[in-house]
């Protein structure tokens, strides 16, 4: 795990939605949390890949978490699939999950988000720094205060971009993602299973409904045509336990951070020793906390399994929570080892040569943070080490640079400014970094 905060949480990032994108509340915006986590996005994408090669889509589409226990999966670009944290811990089976995934892809895949995308052409300059999908990504601190900047136009506007799914567009995407599930092996039962969670919600307010349920709307016909198709390619389904198992993985470990660590211990078995129950005792006691059995329980997992990069990345992230800062850059150097292109899992290590704060570790996470930021320049956790780790080689316009691109990201223009000017006068006129000090500058003065 890329790290987590002070009070044992998964990583969190606050974004802003406009609510058409939810279709919440009648409000302009949204706060939401994603929760970053590169084990939790592999096996997602595990899950997801086998579908979008399906949908003949760029394996570049990344799955993404929101915390929120509601049911709800949406899509607002062609890049991303959301999903809140309660589907994942309400559905039962990998093919439950895959049928969620093949159902957003089918919305790419059939175009219905052009019209939309075209649509929101006008984006904020802060957008150029790497703000997705309309939504200003929130400091990746401890805070984890959301950013407010984003100029997405008023209420009326905003819904007209994000409207939610047609019926006509909802029976499209059904009879897309049954043939993809049916293409790979997916039982295509699993989605009527994952639309029986929802029947009858139609009947409720707004305020009770889930919100996949606004946005995709739900009737007999579609469930009666849903269950036809389903019928149409059962014989196409085979058995597939290493989707099971990162299915299992991923919702054992979300719940292991999500639900209180009583309630996971009760959940597990004592005499259980898979690796699965194994990593969800250890999260259970590290967020008692119990460092001793954390570490005993996390040093069991990683002798279980000693080439999963994910594994050594949760063993350091316990390790240097703990406080334990050399042996937890010990195990994330292991986890880059095996998985060196992973931009979470090299953040993880800059910040624990950071906390290590000796000469030759902070030498040796300016260089590791420089590898993150280029893999993913929109984590803000990390970009706030790598402004310390600049700072402690004595480039300050470097360090003033990153600080003033980290407060762009966040939506806080006023204050990136302050920052850009800063390094502007401290960076060699003409070079790269004093470039993008000039870019922040004038999506600052775009912004107004």
């Amino acid at each position: 795990m890329a790290g987590i905060f002070r009070a044992h949480s998964l990583v969190s990032i606050k974004i802003l939605l406009i609510a058409a994108v939810l279709m919440a509340s009648a409000l302009p915006g949204r706060a939401v949390t994603i929760l970053r986590d590169p084990d939790i996005e592999h096996a997602l994408r595990q899950l997801a890949l086998p579908l979008i090669n399906a949908a003949g889509l760029s394996t570049n589409i990344r799955v993404l978490v929101v915390r929120d226990p509601k049911l709800n999966a949406f899509v607002v670009d062609t890049k991303h699939i959301f999903i809140h944290s309660g589907l994942i811990q309400k559905v039962k089976t990998a093919e439950e999950l895959q049928a969620v995934f093949a159902h957003e892809l089918a919305h790419i895949a059939n175009g219905h988000l052009t019209r939309r995308l075209a649509n929101r052409r006008a984006a904020s300059g802060a957008a150029r720094f790497g703000l997705l999908l309309a939504l200003a990504v929130g400091a990746g601190t401890g805070n984890a205060e959301a950013a407010a900047g984003i100029a997405t136009g008023s209420a009326s506007s905003a819904s007209r971009v994000f409207l939610g799914h047609t019926r006509a567009e909802e029976s499209s995407a059904d009879q897309a993602a049954l043939r993809y599930m049916a293409q790979k092996g997916i039982n295509p039962k699993a989605m009527a299973d994952v639309l029986d969670y929802f029947r009858g919600q139609e009947v409720l307010n707004a305020a009770r409904q889930d919100p996949y349920i606004r946005s995709h709307p739900l009737t007999r016909d579609r469930m009666r045509a849903v269950h036809g198709y389903a019928a149409a390619y059962k014989n196409a389904a085979k058995p597939n336990p290493e989707a099971q198992y990162w299915f299992a993985r991923a919702k054992g470990k979300l719940s292991a951070f999500l639900n209180a660590p009583s309630f996971t211990l009760r959940k597990v078995k004592k005499k259980d020793g898979s690796d699965i129950a194994v990593m969800r005792r250890a999260i259970a006691y590290h967020r008692k906390p119990d460092t001793k059995r954390a570490i005993a329980e996390i040093n069991k997992l990683a002798a279980m399994r000693p080439n999963d990069p994910y594994v050594h990345e949760l063993r350091g992230q316990i390790l240097l929570e703990s406080r334990n800062y050399a042996a937890a850059a010990q195990a994330y150097q292991k986890a880059v080892s095996l998985a060196p292109r992973n931009a979470l899992i090299l953040a993880g290590h800059g910040r624990a040569l950071v906390a290590l704060n000796t000469r030759s570790s902070n030498a040796q996470a300016l260089k590791v943070l420089v590898a993150a930021r280029a893999r993913d320049a929109r984590d803000p956790r990390m970009m706030r080490d790598l402004a310390t780790a600049y700072a402690r080689a004595g480039n300050n316009g470097m360090a003033s640079l990153i600080t003033a691109e980290r407060y762009a990201i966040t939506g806080n223009l006023k204050t990136a400014a302050v920052h850009a000017k800063r390094a502007a006068g401290l960076l060699p006129q003409g070079s790269a970094g004093w470039n993008r000090a000039q870019d922040v500058l004038g999506a600052a003065k775009r912004a107004g």
